[in-house]
C-alpha cells in the first residue's frame, strides 16, 4: 500500500480535493435548498439531475478522451466544476440549480474516467487491487472532510459554496503537474441488457434496486436532515455516517463473501439494511439512533454493490466481465436516476421526512426477496469456485470497474497457475518416490 500511495500520491491527494468539493456541494445544496424555501419534491429533482449527468458523462467521458486527451479533458471539465458551484448561491433557482446539477454530474463522471485511467496505468498487477482500494477509501475520506469543513461558515452565505469551488480547483494542480505520462485510452463496447439479463438476472434486479438506495442516501440525506429540523452540524454527521459505515463494513463482508453462498449473503445484507431503515423511519427523532441507522443502511448498501458485482461475475467467462461491467452501471445509473425523484415525492407526502428511510427500506427488502426467489430457480455455485470479492463503490466508473475486473482475473489466473506448479511438484515427488520403491526391489 505504502509503495502505490508513494507513486500515485498526487492521483489520490487530487481525487480527494474533488471528493471534498463534491460531498460539500451535495449536503450544502441540501441544506441551502430548505434555506431558499424550496419544496422537498424541487429538491428531489435537483439531486437527481447530477445522476442524469453522471450517467451521460459515463458513457461520453470515453469519446472526449480519445479526441482531445486526458489532459484537457480533465483540466477543463475541473474548470466548469469549480465555475458551476458558485453559480448556485448566485442563482438560487430550481431551474438553474437542475442544470449545474445535470454540469456537475458530466463532469464528475469524466474526471472520474479520466483519473481511474490514470491510475489502472500507473498499477501494476503486483498492486492493482491495492491500487483500487486507496483509491476508494480516499474518496469515501473526501466525502467525510467535506462534511467537517460545512461547520466552517453559514450556510446561507457564499463562503461554503466557495471553498468547495477553490478545492477542485487546486486538485487540478498536483494531477496534471505529476502525474505522467498520458495513458492509452481504450473502452469495451457494453453487453447487451437482453444478454445480461439473461446471464445474471440477480444480478441485473440488484443494480437497479441499489441505485435507488445509493441514490438516495448520497443525493437526498441532507435534504432529509434539513426537513427533520436538523442542525447543520447533526446534518453533517448524518451524511458522514453512511460513508464510514461503507467503509468499516465493506472488508468483513467481503471476507464473508468468498466463504459462503453469496446470495444467502446478500439475503442477510439486505435485510440487515431493510432493519436499520425501518428502525431510522421509526426513531429517527432520536439523533443518536439516527447516526447507528445511517451508519448501518451505507454499512450494508455499499457491500452490497461489490457483492452483486462479484456474483454476477460468478457466471461470466474473463472475456466477458469488461463487456458486462458497462451494462451493470448502466442499470446503476437507471435506478440512481429515479432513486430522489420517488423520494422526494413519498418526503413529501402524510410520511414526512420517514418517507426516506421507509423508500430505502423497500428496496432493501425488494432485493432480499428476489434474492431468496432466485436462490429457488438457480443452483449455487460451489464457494470455492467463485470469484475474488472486490470492493467498488457505486460513484465508481466504467473503467475503475474494468480495473477491478482485470485484479479479480489476474488473481484468478496466478491461483491457477500456482496450482498447476502444485499438482505438478506433486506429481514429480510421486514419480520419484515410486522410482526409489522400484530401485529398493531391484536391489533386493
Amino acid at each position: 500500500m505504502i509503495q502505490v500511495v508513494s507513486s500515485a500520491w498526487a492521483l489520490l491527494l487530487g481525487m480527494c480535493l474533488l471528493m471534498v468539493g463534491n460531498g460539500m456541494q451535495g449536503t450544502l445544496l441540501g441544506i441551502r435548498g430548505g434555506i431558499e424555501g424550496f419544496s422537498t419534491f424541487q429538491m428531489s429533482i435537483v439531486m437527481s439531475a447530477y445522476f442524469v449527468g453522471f450517467l451521460g458523462g459515463s458513457r461520453m467521458a470515453p469519446g472526449m478522451i480519445r479526441r482531445v486527451g486526458h489532459v484537457r479533458v480533465f483540466a477543463a471539465l475541473a474548470s466548469l466544476i469549480s465555475a458551476v458551484m458558485i453559480i448556485y448561491p448566485t442563482f438560487p433557482n430550481i431551474i438553474v440549480w437542475s442544470v449545474g446539477r445535470v454540469l456537475i454530474g458530466f463532469c464528475f463522471s469524466a474526471v472520474y474516467v479520466t483519473a481511474e485511467s490514470w491510475l489502472n496505468n500507473a498499477a501494476t498487477n503486483e498492486n492493482r487491487g491495492q491500487a483500487l482500494s486507496a483509491y476508494m477509501i480516499v474518496q469515501t475520506l473526501g466525502i467525510v472532510i467535506a462534511q467537517a469543513l460545512l461547520l466552517t461558515a453559514d450556510p446561507s452565505g457564499f463562503v461554503l459554496f466557495v471553498i468547495p469551488s477553490v478545492l477542485v480547483s487546486i486538485a487540478v494542480t498536483p494531477i496534471l503537474l505529476s502525474i505522467s505520462p498520458t495513458p492509452p485510452f481504450g473502452t469495451t463496447k457494453p453487453m447487451s441488457l437482453r444478454t445480461l439479463m439473461e446471464t445474471s438476472p440477480l444480478g441485473c434486479v440488484g443494480m437497479f434496486l441499489l441505485g435507488g438506495v445509493f441514490s438516495a442516501q448520497f443525493g437526498m440525506a441532507a435534504v432529509y436532515g434539513a426537513e427533520a429540523g436538523l442542525s447543520v452540524a447533526q446534518i453533517s454527521l448524518f451524511v458522514a455516517a453512511f460513508f464510514v459505515g461503507s467503509v468499516i463494513l465493506q472488508y468483513p463482508i467481503g471476507w464473508i463473501s468468498d466463504r459462503m453462498d453469496r446470495r444467502s449473503l446478500i439475503v442477510i445484507t439486505a435485510l440487515i439494511g431493510g432493519g436499520g431503515s425501518i428502525v431510522g423511519m421509526m426513531l429517527g427523532h432520536i439523533f443518536p439512533i439516527l447516526l447507528a441507522t445511517a451508519f448501518v443502511v451505507g454499512g450494508m448498501s455499499n457491500p452490497l454493490y461489490s457483492l452483486i458485482m462479484a456474483h454476477t461475475n460468478d457466471f461470466l467467462d474473463h472475456e466477458d466481465m469488461p463487456a458486462a461491467s458497462g451494462g451493470m452501471l448502466f442499470i446503476n445509473g437507471l435506478g440512481a436516476v429515479l432513486g430522489p425523484v420517488i423520494t422526494g415525492w413519498m418526503m413529501g407526502t402524510a410520511l414526512g421526512p420517514g418517507g426516506f428511510y421507509l423508500f430505502t427500506a423497500v428496496l432493501f427488502v425488494a432485493l432480499a426477496g428476489y434474492a431468496s426467489y432466485h436462490k429457488t430457480q438457480r443452483a449455487a455455485i460451489p464457494v470455492d469456485e467463485t470469484g475474488n470479492y472486490v470492493p467498488i463503490y457505486p460513484s465508481a466508473t466504467a473503467v475503475a470497474v474494468e480495473i477491478a475486473q482485470e485484479y479479480i482475473i489476474e488473481t484468478e489466473q496466478e491461483a491457477a497457475e500456482e496450482a498447476a506448479q502444485e499438482n505438478a511438484e506433486a506429481d514429480k515427488n510421486a514419480s520419484d518416490s515410486d522410482n526409489d520403491v522400484a530401485d529398493d526391489i531391484k536391489r533386493d
